[in-house]
């Protein structure tokens, strides 16, 4: 969007889309948000601005309704929420603000550990929830003016690149540069964290399919991975320290008293994906996929565990398509089961996601 404009696209009776409208912008734009219901277009722009717009009936011209001075520096995120008349928004100055879309004025601010690359909402309890660039995320709850930090939690080793809230099952997924999706049981108060391992690169999207309750990811890899989240899954298990192997008894290298007491070569550490023990290469050999706990491509497991897996629990629980193309935005049409993606190529590209979600 370096261009700075804002294009409408609109399908003719050919079957193309062109663009009905075409507006500049005085800065680079950096996120949108639409709201189909008022056709009300918030975009943030590299400027700190928020600007917003009224598109019209048949979506040939757009009005401008107000500016919101919202951020120093470039605006990361922008969410209009209509029950509320809110717009919340992130940026990277590390703050993260909502203003009323009525008056224009702003309600309140938050500061951040770090950027925000993710934001959600939830309506009923006026949770936020934030994800940053350190791996944080931190969930506030929205008052009409003042905010209360909830908590904060961190799972990944990478940056939070990607949130969504599903606010029927009262989960938060959450994508990475270290190329996993967190499954968060907010709602359960139980702790759960369902890891997702499916990308080769890191997560730069996450939709949910509620009445399918399927969740579509997409990756700078250019994968789309559609999860079923309709299964019992269950959580990776803690990794467990030791000094030698927990099924050979072999020391690991650094264990020198008793490589010298046994008069064996110290050896190199691994662990388990299912059991979570510490292994040796030799007593994990065999490689599995693991669906159940998320890991749909095969990962080391100790030879036990290898022998225990069975064939129905190494059923797929996913499926795999290939947008062709490094994905850099998405937006999932619900309604329709249309995805739009776009990438680092500059094409936009429409998916119709029916005969995968459904």
């Amino acid at each position: 969007m370096n261009t700075r404009t804002v294009r409408v696209w609109l399908k003719r009776d050919s079957g193309q889309y062109w663009p009905s409208i075409y507006h500049a912008m005085p800065s680079p734009c950096s996120c949108m948000s639409f709201n189909p219901e008022t056709r009300r277009l918030s975009i943030g722009l590299d400027n700190g601005t928020i600007s917003e717009f009224i598109l019209s009936e048949d979506y040939n011209k757009m009005t401008p309704v107000k500016n919101y001075q919202a951020h120093q520096s470039r605006v990361t995120m922008v969410l209009f929420v209509l029950e509320l008349e809110w717009v919340l928004s992130t940026g990277q100055d590390k703050q993260f603000a909502w203003h009323c879309s009525e008056s224009g004025q702003r309600l309140g601010g938050y500061r951040t550990s770090a950027v925000a690359s993710g934001l959600q909402f939830d309506v009923e309890t006026r949770r936020v929830f934030i994800g940053d660039h350190s791996g944080q995320v931190t969930i506030l709850k929205l008052e009409q003016e003042n905010c209360t930090l909830l908590t904060s939690f961190r799972g990944h080793t990478g940056g939070v690149t990607a949130l969504c809230w599903d606010p029927v099952q009262r989960v938060l997924f959450s994508g990475s540069s270290d190329h996993s999706v967190i499954m968060w049981d907010i709602g359960g108060r139980k702790g759960t964290a369902i890891e997702l391992q499916g990308h080769n690169d890191k997560v730069q999207a996450l939709s949910y399919a509620q009445h399918t309750r399927q969740l579509i990811s997409c990756g700078g890899d250019g994968g789309i991975v559609v999860w079923n989240m309709d299964v019992e899954r269950q959580e990776t298990p803690e990794w467990l320290d030791s000094d030698s192997c927990q099924k050979c008894d072999q020391p690991f290298f650094w264990n020198f008293k008793q490589m010298w007491d046994s008069k064996k070569i110290g050896l190199r550490q691994h662990h388990c994906r299912k059991c979570g023990k510490a292994v040796c290469g030799k007593c994990s050999s065999k490689r599995s996929s693991i669906p159940l706990m998320g890991f749909e491509f095969e990962v080391r497991v100790c030879d036990s565990c290898h022998e225990a897996i069975t064939d129905e629990e190494r059923a797929p629980t996913a499926t795999f398509h290939d947008s062709k193309h490094s994905i850099v935005h998405v937006h999932f049409d619900a309604t329709r089961g249309w995805l739009l993606t776009s990438g680092t190529d500059k094409v936009i590209k429409l998916w119709d996601m029916t005969p995968v979600v459904s």
